[in-house]
């Protein structure tokens, strides 16, 4: 299911969230100009822009003081990255393609304007970063505990996003979201905002899991799972941090009619 749009409004403008987008756009596109240039056979400039500033289990939480007993290859590879600790804030603004960025962008213009709108400009992009940063954290430390994928880095808003749904739904728990299923047909139909965010956690848990399995070498396929867990999962117990003393903006009150007014 694809959102289309939701049922609350926000009553002020949501410029962290739109500069989000933005800065998530210019970034992409950026990596597609370095898609191009080779720095090697097989190799692009935009190899190294993720290898860099990716989020690399391994190197982040060796970077934290965490003994991931780094060796051999993981030192070698870890010694690229300028500074590990930062690949926590800016690996959230790296994407792996199109749809990748298409899809994150859609949901955050979606669900994060009203988010936005009941934490205030300033907390929201606090939080915004914060949930990101939990969200890398705790992929960094799951692909420690299963020693799989700990020098693949990992990169993307997604577990950013998921904090933001998952103040979302504790914020609107009776919102609806107007979705399509372009494989059926594509008039939106409404659907309640707290069974289109649970499935789509069940999913996250189900495919997190089966990616862990013995069995299960490539089954994530690609996708940091555990990132979008631990981020919806932070969103929803972080944000009465953010919100509390804020009620919802006042509406600006009708002027009073006067006889001879033309309306």
């Amino acid at each position: 299911m694809i959102p289309f749009h939701d049922s609350p409004r926000a009553r002020t403008f949501p410029y962290v969230n739109l500069a989000l987008i933005v800065i998530n756009v210019a970034v992409f596109f950026y990596e597609v100009a370095l898609s191009q240039m080779a720095i090697a056979p097989g190799v692009s400039e935009l190899d190294r822009l993720v290898n860099e500033w990716g989020s690399i289990p391994a190197c982040m939480l060796d970077g934290v003081g965490y003994d991931v007993g780094l060796t051999g290859r993981g030192e070698a590879f870890c010694a690229q990255q300028p500074e590990p600790r930062l690949t926590f804030i800016t690996s959230i603004f790296l994407h792996g393609g199109w749809l990748h960025i298409i899809g994150n962008m859609l949901f955050l213009w979606i669900f994060g304007d009203n988010v936005e709108d009941r934490m205030g400009h300033a907390l929201y992009a606090v939080f915004y970063l914060l949930t990101g940063a939990i969200a890398a954290f705790t992929h960094a430390v799951v692909a420690d505990w299963a020693d799989r994928d700990l020098l693949v880095p990992a990169i993307g808003a997604s577990g950013a996003i998921a904090g933001v749904m998952g103040a979302y739904i504790v914020l609107f728990p009776r919102a609806t979201v107007a979705v399509i299923i372009p494989v059926f047909f594509f008039i939106p139909f409404p659907v309640p905002a707290i069974l289109l965010m649970g499935v789509w956690f069940l999913m996250q848990v189900l495919s997190g899991a089966a990616s862990l399995g013995p069995e299960a070498v490539g089954a994530g396929g690609g996708v940091a799972y555990f990132a979008h867990i631990g981020g919806f999962i932070a969103g929803a117990l972080l944000v009465n941090l953010f919100v509390v003393g804020r009620g919802r903006p006042r509406a600006r009150p009708r002027p009073v009619r006067r006889p001879g007014d033309f309306w």
